[in-house]
């Protein structure tokens, strides 16, 4: 049976497959090779698999070439719509920075107008106390005066009377009418003299009341000038203010909460920025007044915004050229508690606040690691590093540089693994990174 199927199989294939001879001739003889059906089939087999793999293989290859190519044109656009929104978000900074800048130089000014202000005011009501003192003194004298002179006049009609009496008495004698006519002289001169300073009186208090009125005026016209640069000075704070409160909100930070943290520990007082107080006798502030210790206020709550913000971590750890290859969020099935940032090796690496080293050094696969503890609970972790720059117990600044970017423990290329932790959760440092480049 087994012999059948070979003799049916062998006859067909030569049918398709005949039997060839390959002659090899050389100068003696003659030989040849018989190439059986069987044996033509199996070269042929053999031979098509040959090309079928180089196809395929050949395949496999374009299609890997155009691949990698769509990936790396994808990777460039990506990184150049990441370049153009980073060059964006600096201009942005760099904008708030100077507005930033104008408005501390408003400050400044309207500090410095303040003070003149407060010096003209005080003059003002100096001088105001001592024309009231004057016209008070003036009032007083003519007062006297004229009790003065009706006395004269009672005593000049009663000298008269008597001389009248005497006249058709028989007392008259030529001694008491001298002694009578004298009385008369001095008494018209002493009225003559009181007249004269009558009206010198008058004439001192009516240019007194023309004074008190002019400075009356000059002080209505300060008052509205105060009036004016308070809304100012107002308006310029409500707008710098604003930014650095929304910033905190975006963090995390209550403002109210920070600013009472930031009191306990910077809690000395004096300076420009003292409460006014004009008078010794408790009496209530008037409203403008009022109003300058709240605008003192609100650059007291800026100036503490300010410190604030050189202690929390919102400045970005890398300042040179970088991508950005991993955010915060689940990643591989596990959580992703940090942001990458991909760059050269050795590519600085920059604190993103005030604070103190705890940890620098190798530490399990975070390879060398540099820890920073701020205030407000916060603590910063710097990853993956090639090298330290810091020593545990040091006190670091804002933008001091703690180390250089590399691949150091579980990593694979030179990266910065940066974490930002509250209270020792962690939370996205994005949030942290655009508040801060809103503002500075």
């Amino acid at each position: 049976m087994k012999a059948r199927v070979l003799h049916r199989l062998h006859s067909a294939l030569e049918r398709h497959l005949p039997e060839q001879r390959l002659f090899l001739r050389s100068d003696t003889e003659t030989r040849f090779i018989r190439l059986k059906p069987e044996t033509q089939l199996i070269a042929l087999a053999g031979s098509a698999l040959v090309v079928g793999w180089a196809i395929i293989a050949t395949a496999v290859l374009l299609m890997d070439s155009i691949g990698s190519g769509s990936i790396r044109e994808q990777a460039a656009r990506e990184q150049k719509s990441y370049e153009t929104r980073l060059n964006a978000l600096s201009a942005q900074r760099d904008a708030r920075a100077e507005e930033a800048a104008a408005a501390q130089e408003r400050f400044n000014a309207a500090l410095a107008q303040i003070s003149v202000m407060q010096s003209d005011l005080l003059a003002s009501e100096d001088r105001r106390r001592e024309l009231e003192t004057g016209l008070n003194v003036v009032q007083g004298t003519l007062r006297r005066t004229m009790k003065e002179r009706d006395q004269a006049l009672a005593g000049q009609a009663e000298a008269i009377a008597t001389l009248e009496g005497a006249t058709g008495s028989a007392k008259t004698t030529d001694g008491r009418l001298t002694d009578v006519e004298g009385t008369v002289d001095f008494l018209t001169v002493a009225l003559e003299s009181t007249a004269r300073e009558r009206d010198a009186m008058a004439d001192t208090a009516a240019a007194a009341r023309e004074e008190a009125q002019a400075l009356a005026f000059e002080r209505e016209l300060i008052l509205d000038r105060n009036d004016q640069i308070f809304t100012q000075l107002e308006e310029a704070l409500t707008v710098s203010v604003a930014p650095l409160d929304k910033m905190f909100r975006d963090a995390g930070l209550p403002p109210d909460q920070l600013i009472s943290t930031v009191k306990r520990g910077y809690s000395g007082q004096g300076g420009p920025l003292t409460p006014l107080t004009f008078s010794t006798k408790g009496m209530p502030l008037d409203m403008g007044q009022s109003r300058a210790n709240r605008i003192l206020k609100g650059l007291e709550r800026m100036d503490l915004y300010r410190i604030a913000a050189s202690k929390a971590p919102f400045s970005i750890p890398v300042k040179d050229s970088y991508r950005f290859t991993s955010g915060f969020g689940p990643r591989w099935g596990r959580m992703h508690n940090g942001t990458d940032f991909a760059g050269p090796k050795g590519t600085p690496i920059y604190a993103g606040g005030d604070g103190v080293v705890t940890w620098a050094g190798r530490r399990g696969s975070w390879g060398i690691l540099v820890t920073i503890q701020h205030e407000f609970g916060i603590e910063t972790r710097y990853a993956h590093m090639s090298k330290a720059r810091v020593k545990v117990g040091q006190r670091i600044s804002r933008g001091d540089r703690i180390g250089d970017m590399g691949t150091t423990g579980r990593s694979t290329g030179n990266h910065l693994h940066y974490e930002v932790r509250v209270g020792g959760k962690p939370v996205n440092p994005m949030t942290y990174i655009k508040a801060g480049q809103d503002v500075f």
